[in-house]
């Protein structure tokens, strides 16, 4: 085997290996307009791939010649994903977590700066407010500018029904994450900055989404005593994965999202709020993975053992919590 061939049946692996659902063979002979003949004497590497067969496969595919080439130099690709509409960020999310489960070997670990945006969807005021808040504040829709938060305002009903999926999906994905005492502070200053902006529009709205947001953390707590993830009012017979939460009273996290799939390994990397950027690179995500590990092994298990640093630590959250109500 030469090593134009030996590269070219790495390429089909790696797409074989990322995409396991695919018949490549179809998408190839589409693709690039081949017959299945043509088609399966390339993956076997009988038939070199033209350059321009080159091109429209890594496009297809979302491949850099540095992969498939292996050339050996410090440029990492990423694949950027900015944002428009809030509800087609949590599409994007949604197919994301689809995409993970549909591995048989999968496993997520997340590196918390704040709280994962799903949880925010777990109950309806504080999804609402959320929702609210980052469309008005954050992406600065005009429609909403001068306008007061009210429950019995816009429900965003697409949201709120595309975040219960995305919960769903998170259930059946094994996790290990890591979170800080600080990891609800931005969501405690966006709630106080909008009570003394007076842009609640009661104190009734203020106080269910308060409401909320402790009912929020108790069912965060009850997954973690568990160390298993479902919904809320599920039963042990809706249990689902895994859930490993540490705690670091040292580093405040990034957002960070690693995911490891059968064999292989993905990097989601969060910019500009809302945008993120995702990459296959083996040299960027061994790196990453290993300063996740290291960041857990100066870390406190919390989930499924350690009561009482669990306890100290979802009382320390929801006595903040209830400081915005003075």
């Amino acid at each position: 085997m030469n090593a134009t061939t030996d590269l070219q049946q790495q390429l089909f692996n790696f797409i074989k290996g990322s995409q396991p659902h695919i018949s490549l063979a179809d998408e190839l002979c589409d693709l690039l307009d081949i017959s299945h003949d043509s088609a399966y004497r390339r993956i076997r590497g009988e038939k070199p791939l033209t350059l321009n067969e080159l091109k429209h496969i890594c496009e297809h595919y979302q491949i850099s010649l540095d992969q498939v080439l292996q050339l050996q130099n410090d440029a990492v690709v990423f694949h950027s994903f900015p944002v428009v509409l809030f509800s087609d960020y949590l599409k994007g999310m949604l197919q994301q977590f689809k995409y993970l489960n549909s591995f048989k070997e999968r496993q997520m670990l997340y590196l918390c700066k704040d709280l994962p945006i799903w949880q925010f969807y777990l109950f309806p005021e504080l999804a609402i407010f959320k929702t609210f808040f980052w469309i008005k504040t954050l992406l600065n829709q005009p429609e909403y500018s001068h306008q007061s938060f009210s429950l019995a305002g816009d429900s965003f009903d697409e949201c709120l029904e595309i975040g219960r999926q995305i919960n769903r999906e998170y259930n059946e994905l094994p996790c290990i994450e890591l979170w800080n005492k600080e990891s609800i502070n931005s969501t405690l200053s966006q709630i106080q900055y909008y009570k003394d902006a007076d842009i609640f529009k009661t104190r009734n709205d203020l106080e269910a989404v308060v409401d909320s947001f402790e009912k929020t953390l108790d069912h965060l707590e009850q997954q973690s005593e568990k160390g298993l993830k479902f919904m809320p009012g599920g039963s042990d017979v809706t249990y689902r994965a895994p859930l490993h939460l540490y705690i670091n009273e040292v580093v405040i996290g990034s957002n960070t999202i690693l995911a490891e799939v059968d064999k292989g390994k993905v990097a989601f990397i969060p910019y500009n709020v809302f945008s993120y950027m995702v990459t296959k690179d083996p040299r960027f995500n061994e790196s990453a993975f290993a300063a996740f590990k290291n960041l857990v092994s100066r870390s406190t298990l919390i989930s499924g053992t350690g009561e009482k640093e669990r306890n100290k630590f979802f009382r320390l959250l929801k006595e903040k919590v209830r400081d915005l109500r003075r």
